[in-house]
């Protein structure tokens, strides 16, 4: 193996992620389980000018940070599973570096404000970039699910949810 050259690499945020979600535990474990969770992104107003035409999507990613990671963990039992996998068989938030990815439902734009739903990110997470999904380019056939064709829909969809509530009813 080659050894590459070792430097900083330095990300500046774009702006901010505001959620209900202010306890890492009450996320949902993934945008599919947080259906009417709604949210914002503020976008810093020098970036406006990139958010041209981002009404057209449905759908955006949100590469953001894990602000309140806890040191990585190479192995690690995720919310779905039963057993310990490697970090990077899951989408975890330990990780080397703590950057985060969410496909939410972009409701409207207003200037620099995103209204978001879907959202399964913890309040005030640093945005780092924004992609449009784009159905020809991200949809994909006949792939292949790790650990995770183990699980069947009814228990992820209740481990998906963790400790989440929603007008004072528990998920537990």
């Amino acid at each position: 193996m080659k050894t590459q050259p070792h430097f900083p690499i330095v990300f500046q945020p774009i702006g901010y992620i505001y959620s209900e979600h202010t306890h890492p535990r009450q996320v949902p474990a993934q945008p599919v389980y947080a259906a009417g969770c709604q949210g914002r992104a503020e976008i810093f107003p020098q970036y406006e000018e990139g958010l041209l035409d981002i009404e057209g999507f449905s759908h955006i990613f949100l590469f953001f940070l894990f602000h309140q990671a806890k040191p990585p963990q190479l192995l690690m039992k995720p919310y779905l599973g039963d057993q310990p996998h490697g970090i990077f068989a899951t989408r975890g938030p330990h990780r080397p570096n703590p950057l985060g990815f969410s496909l939410v439902r972009l409701i409207k734009r207003e200037g620099t404000v995103l209204y978001l739903d879907d959202v399964d990110i913890l309040d005030g997470a640093p945005l780092l970039d924004i992609k449009p999904f784009v159905e020809r380019f991200d949809l994909r056939q006949n792939t292949r699910q790790g650990w995770q064709a183990e699980i069947d829909e009814a228990t992820a969809r209740q481990r998906g949810l963790r400790e989440y509530t929603r007008k004072g009813v528990s998920n537990n």
